[in-house]
């Protein structure tokens, strides 16, 4: 994904502006990375450059799982929804 491409992405849950968190970055395109959403809390893994923006139901926690891990960060399901808590 090009993080160009970020000034045109938004949640769609709530079409708010995503926030991005970058991992692997080649030049001017991210490979792998995490786009949150600061509203809902709900966040997107970017795996091989492309954003998984799948809603809640249709997503697999245990194929994700691996990757957070390797990022640091934690999922949680809160109220049916996937979100992360960020490390402090």
């Amino acid at each position: 994904m090009r993080l160009s491409f970020l000034d045109k992405m938004a949640c769609p849950f709530d079409k708010l502006d995503l926030s991005i968190k970058i991992f692997k970055q080649e030049q001017d395109e991210i490979t792998e990375g995490i786009l949150t959403c600061a509203h809902c809390q709900r966040y997107y893994p970017i795996v091989h450059g492309i954003p998984i923006m799948s809603p809640d139901e249709y997503r697999e926690i245990k194929l994700e799982l691996p990757l957070l891990e390797k990022w640091g960060e934690r999922l949680m399901v809160e109220e049916g929804k996937m979100v992360l808590r960020l490390a402090e």
